[in-house]
């Protein structure tokens, strides 16, 4: 009996000791960006608007994102994030509870870790934080985010996997599934990207391409993309940068980035090819290319205040021919390591022609979009200016 007894005892303790291993833990986080923004040339007879917006640096955002030990250095890992709109309360993404972010997976110390659902792609995990929009976001980024610099686009039913860091190197892999019967790759993406870190160093270069499930549809039609307004084309309410490419059969993203960092002084240079691939109801005639070269200059004057100034040139070319300049200055200042306050701006000029959205648009002059916002200026110059606030949490 005592031997039984005994029995039982350890095996009550081991189960203690394995329970006690596994190590479980949810994290509830997100901010609040929030500020006062003046657009001039900003409706079709010039007139200025000035209105309160959430989101120059980051979007506002909260979530849940949790770990579970299950031992042998193997975690099982979960992130939930909703986009919303702080003035309204609605919902971001097209109206979706967790329109930013939503996957599981499993991650190993040795190995790596794999997820799935809807998430970010590579090129937003990896070139993007070598880039201006990394420190000053969305006023700081390409015209009409025509190459999703500034991550306005989401991959739906994928599967990624990241490596662990080898020596300054990780990569990283994407497929998203079309989920279209009888046509496996239509609706599909798929993308992969690399980054190294040396000293003061970082280099950066990914592709991504994403196919339409059901062109000459609008891309808010595609499976694996996010709903409607990705790359800001706001169809068919204006002749927007890109919004005549809605109906694109797929989109190709090449992207590149170097960073350099001494002292207080930050500097990076970027460039972007995005292709529009035609698609079959001929509301455009040729592929129409995006080439972006992006240059940043930041210096950090005390450990709380940020200053920097980014550089856009944007030239379209192929279905029509347009160029965007756009220049953008940037000032943050820290109150706390959960509260900052910013000022942000930019002037954009176009130049060129674009096409107008449907079938049979034609080709008008071109006018200024400053960054990712979508406000259509009424002229080919454009200028922006946004003081606000940010809290984490």
């Amino acid at each position: 009996m005592k031997r039984i007894a005994l029995s039982t005892l350890s095996l009550a303790l081991l189960g203690v000791s394995g329970m006690a291993h596994a190590q479980s833990s949810v994290t509830l986080y997100g901010l609040i960006d929030e500020s006062i923004q003046y657009v001039n040339n900003a409706t079709p007879h010039g007139g200025s608007l000035v209105q309160l917006f959430g989101g120059n640096l980051q979007a506002p955002r909260f979530g849940l994102k949790g770990t579970e030990d299950l031992g042998g250095g193997l975690k099982a890992i979960f992130q939930l994030e909703n986009g919303f709109d702080v003035n309204t309360g609605k919902l971001g993404q097209g109206g979706l509870m967790f329109g930013r972010q939503a996957y599981v997976g499993l991650t190993g110390d040795s190995w790596g870790t794999v997820t799935a659902g809807r998430q970010y792609d590579p090129l937003v995990d990896m070139v993007q934080p070598l880039t201006a929009d990394n420190y000053f976001g969305s006023t700081f980024t390409t015209p009409g985010d025509v190459d999703n610099n500034d991550n306005s686009f989401r991959v739906n039913n994928s599967v990624k996997y990241v490596s662990p860091v080898w020596s300054g190197f990780q990569f990283e892999g994407l497929y998203g599934l079309g989920g279209v019967a009888g046509a496996t790759g239509s609706g599909q993406t798929y993308a992969g990207a690399a980054t190294f870190a040396t000293g003061p160093i970082s280099v950066a270069a990914g592709y991504v391409r994403t196919k339409n499930a059901s062109s000459p549809t609008l891309r808010s039609g595609w499976n694996s993309t996010t709903t409607t307004g990705t790359f800001n084309t706001n169809f068919p309410t204006f002749a927007g940068i890109n919004s005549a490419y809605a109906t694109a059969s797929s989109i190709g993203i090449a992207s590149v980035a170097v960073q350099y960092v001494t002292g207080p002084w930050t500097g990076n240079l970027s460039y972007s090819n995005a292709q529009y691939y035609r698609d079959g109801a001929s509301t455009f005639g040729q592929t129409q290319k995006y080439e972006v070269g992006r240059a940043y200059l930041g210096y950090q004057l005390t450990p709380a205040a940020l200053v920097g100034v980014g550089y856009a040139y944007t030239k379209g070319h192929g279905d029509a021919s347009a160029t965007y300049n756009q220049v953008s200055l940037g000032g943050d200042y820290s109150l706390s390591k959960r509260t900052d306050l910013y000022a942000v701006g930019a002037w954009q000029h176009a130049s060129g022609e674009q096409r107008v959205p449907g079938v049979g648009g034609g080709l008008v002059s071109s006018t200024a979009s400053i960054g990712s916002y979508g406000n259509q200026s009424s002229t080919n110059n454009q200028v922006m200016v946004s003081l606000g606030i940010r809290h984490k949490f």
